[in-house]
């Protein structure tokens, strides 16, 4: 990761500008609250509402009815939108900490490697075609260690990946390029 200064008004209020190219590696849908996630070979996301075919575009998920979240799909949490994590991170929770998980497990819709997640809270950028807004850290929680393994919360902490909404739709396919705007 590079960061660049130029002088642009927000990079002057202090907020550089984070550059990278990173890639998406995978994607995955969990149709149902609680049911594993499955890896598929396209994904339509849909600007406002999720990933056709996920829980969350459907407003079902575990967090769905959390206060203060739409009652119905026609207006989709922002938060719950779409949700990233870094292949790095999970290769890094393995290694550090002796507790590995598939990607799917992860429960995080794309799987991303070269993208400095963390930095991208309150950012927008693109996966491919579809522009998305970082919205804030996805950090573990107790129903992710409930549905894989105990200590997969610490091995995860802030390096769980991001939450983001999803600006434009468009098409998602592995091996779409993750670039800031």
């Amino acid at each position: 990761m590079s960061i660049s200064f130029s002088n642009s008004k927000r990079e002057l209020a202090g907020q550089p500008r984070t550059t990278f190219l990173g890639t998406l590696e995978a994607i995955f849908i969990g149709p149902t609250k609680a049911a594993p996630m499955q890896q598929v070979e396209s994904a339509q996301a849909v600007a406002g509402k999720g990933l056709l075919g996920d829980r969350y575009s459907a407003a079902a998920g575990t967090f769905s009815d959390r206060p203060g979240t739409a009652e119905d799909a026609a207006a989709i949490d922002p938060e719950t939108q779409i949700t990233l994590i870094e292949a790095e991170a999970m290769e890094a929770a393995a290694r550090d900490c002796e507790i590995s998980i598939s990607p799917a497990e992860s429960r995080r819709n794309l799987l991303l490697r070269g993208v400095p997640l963390n930095h991208l809270v309150g950012q927008e950028f693109f996966v491919g075609p579809v522009r998305l807004r970082g919205l804030k850290l996805c950090e573990p929680c107790g129903h992710l260690e409930k549905l894989t393994v105990k200590g997969i919360k610490q091995a995860l902490l802030h390096r769980g990946g991001l939450r983001a909404e999803i600006l434009t739709s468009g098409p998602l396919r592995p091996g779409d390029a993750v670039r800031p705007i």
